[in-house]
């Protein structure tokens, strides 16, 4: 697990590692355990490693035989053992015992192939050097995991080719213009981040999970074009697939999947909340490891705090747990460093930061976590809100637009005595305008209404040509042939999977040096539980019924029968409390760099709105992160700007 770097077309080797050196860095929270870097002509590529697997001998880069490939690798590749046999017995010779070196064999193996034999979380960069160590990069391959666990992000700037495992590394090189994104803005505004591939930074673009890019040596006339190599979509076998048997064929898998994830030479966790998912990773777990530690944020606000049950479930597993209480005073003491974890803005995010915190300070590096049930099993409130807004758009269409605006307007009004606002805008986004977004799922997930995110934005509302916005098209129509259920599924993993909670994961954990591994992410197990019909997962309207009957007695009662519970921090009270001066100082200096695009009186509006309880908590806090990310990253005295002056040597222009 580390951060990887890179740049492809400066001929001048020196230019090019100092523009290694500074991105790496700006990577050094990922990697403080060491670092790598290979500079030949045109091309140089560096990484910072956290150590996992193969301690003394997993050092990067990671060379073929005969010196010929070279990789420079972030992830984990959890069948590397089996890979190992099998090339072993093709033929190659292994140097060390890391997971990173089968990927060098597997692509000598098998060419572009290769990507379908690794199974795990990954973001690599492969290079084909003919003359040996010594010569030239003739090509360079980059490519991502199946779900996008881990990150990768590009630039081409004056025929420079850029990449790197933060958005903030490439600023970092000081190559790329630290300007606002005004086409990806919208989506932040639409959904509390921002969506693939887009970042809020010009030209700076995600490598989409499930794809890969070559990059040949030289000037680059334009960015290369992304090649998906799997998708989602692409593993759905439809409602014929085989349900004989289904409970016991998951329980297989998944118990296969927290077997591998358990790999590493370092000590492990597990976050543990009062829900299904966490408790059915540790109860796996607890059988195949000793010395298993668990984690669980608490709070002073008893009815957010979910310390009993977590406790409960330890004490029956038998791990060492340790509860951290976090009050908002704590929360205020600490936000700064918070922040400043955020690669990107999202309105989610600084949870994980304190989990991975406390994790980080117990001395672990790898823990897992219960991300990805959710979105196969249904325990969202989306698979049943979803079919009922789009049952609401079909209904608007049949109603003149004046008279759904009036209607709209006295049902909010009616809903915020009922304490139900933020429910009811949603109906109210789809029942004004329903074909604005490109499904109804979309309005489930959103932040702000298309029709508010306009007027916020001044009523820019060219975003419909976006990168963005042509994935969000692409994924509607994946869903068109689909059951509502798998439609809802499909889009979870596609988007607020994809784009907030494993962005948010992997940025917030890797700030604090600790690896996040999602054992209900194999893709393995993705595609059997997405083949199976609704009526196997959604049995009698019970949420994750599959996965309890499939789990059986290793979920206690006390666990299954619970509502569900989202690991919320007490944040209206927070921001009505101890948060509440610095939040409302960010909004009186909003930056500069936002003004043109949301006006500072309208991200302040938000906030009164918030303070006379009109609005819920995450709309002004989404903002202020926005606003505080800008400021951090995008000002002139932001992180890759002090990253850059404490450079020695400088790049000319």
């Amino acid at each position: 697990m580390c951060g990887i770097c890179g740049v492809v077309g400066i001929e001048q080797p020196n230019h090019t590692q100092v523009l290694v050196r500074r991105m790496l860095d700006a990577l050094l929270h990922r990697g403080p355990d060491g670092e790598g870097s290979l500079i030949a002509a045109s091309t140089g590529v560096g990484m910072r490693r956290l150590s996992i697997i193969d301690l003394p001998g997993g050092n990067q880069p990671v060379w073929n035989e005969s010196g010929t490939l070279a990789i420079f690798y972030n992830g984990e590749i959890y069948n590397f053992k089996d890979l190992r046999r099998e090339l072993v017995s093709l033929g190659h010779v292994f140097r060390t015992q890391s997971d990173t070196e089968t990927v060098v064999h597997a692509y000598e193996a098998w060419g572009t192939d290769f990507l379908q034999h690794l199974r795990g979380m990954f973001a690599f960069a492969l290079l084909e050097m003919p003359d040996g160590p010594k010569g030239p990069v003739t090509r360079t391959l980059l490519a991502r995991d199946r779900m996008g666990i881990k990150p990768l992000y590009y630039a081409v700037v004056n025929g420079v080719f850029l990449f790197a495992s933060e958005v903030r590394a490439l600023l970092a090189s000081g190559l790329i213009p630290a300007k606002l994104s005004s086409s990806a803005l919208p989506s932040y505004l639409l959904f509390g981040s921002l969506a693939e591939p887009a970042t809020l930074v010009e030209g700076i673009h995600s490598l989409p999970p499930g794809h890969w890019m070559e990059v040949f040596q030289g000037k680059q006339s334009s960015a290369p074009q992304p090649k998906c190599y799997w998708n989602v979509e692409n593993s759905y076998d439809g409602p014929e697939a085989r349900t004989v048997g289904a409970p016991q064929h998951l329980r297989s898998l998944l118990e296969s999947s927290v077997r591998e994830h358990l790999i590493a030479d370092v000590p492990l966790g597990i976050f543990l909340s009062s829900g299904i998912d966490s408790t059915a990773i540790a109860a796996l777990a607890c059988r195949d490891h000793r010395d298993i530690q668990s984690f669980t944020v608490v709070f002073p606000e008893i009815d957010f705090s979910e310390a009993e049950i977590a406790q409960s479930t330890a004490d029956r597993l038998g791990t060492h747990h340790r509860q951290f209480l976090l009050s908002g005073e704590e929360t205020l003491e600490r936000l700064e460093e918070a922040l400043g974890a955020f690669d990107l803005p999202s309105m989610d995010g600084i949870n994980t930061y304190f989990v991975s915190w406390a994790a980080r300070q117990a001395g672990l590096k790898v823990a897992l976590s219960g991300l990805g049930s959710d979105e196969l099993f249904g325990g969202y409130p989306t698979f049943r809100t979803a079919p009922r807004i789009r049952a609401v758009a079909a209904a608007a269409r049949f109603v003149p637009k004046p008279a759904r605006v009036g209607i709209a307007s006295a049902f909010v009004g009616a809903a915020r005595a009922t304490g139900r606002a933020d429910w009811a805008r949603k109906i109210a986004g789809a029942w004004i305008e329903p074909s604005a977004l490109p499904h109804a799922y979309f309005f489930t997930r959103g932040l702000f209404s298309p029709r508010q995110a306009r007027a916020m934005l001044q009523e820019h509302d060219g975003w419909h040509g976006s990168a963005w916005w042509k994935r969000l098209e692409a994924q509607a129509q994946l869903t068109e042939s689909r059951d509502a259920f798998s439609a809802v599924s499909l889009l979870e993993l596609q988007s607020y999977m994809s784009n907030t909670l494993l962005r948010d994961t992997d940025a917030m954990s890797m700030a604090n040096s600790l690896e996040v591994r999602v054992p209900f992410l194999d893709h393995r197990l993705v595609e059997f539980a997405l083949a199976l019909p609704a009526s196997e997962k959604n049995r009698g309207g019970i949420p994750k019924a599959l996965l309890i009957e499939a789990l059986g007695e290793l979920l206690p009662r006390e666990i299954t029968a619970r509502k569900k519970r989202t690991f919320t921090f007490p944040w209206v009270r927070w921001l009505h409390g101890p948060l509440q001066s610095r939040v409302a100082k960010s909004f009186s200096e909003w930056s500069p760099l936002l003004e043109p695009l949301i006006s500072g009186e309208s991200a302040q509006s938000v906030w009164r709105d918030f303070i006379v309880q009109k609005t819920t908590w995450s709309r002004p806090w989404s903002l202020f992160v926005l606003n505080e990310w800008v400021k951090k990253n995008l000002g002139s005295g932001g992180v890759a700007a002090d990253v850059r002056e404490r450079s020695t040597r400088a790049v000319p222009t």
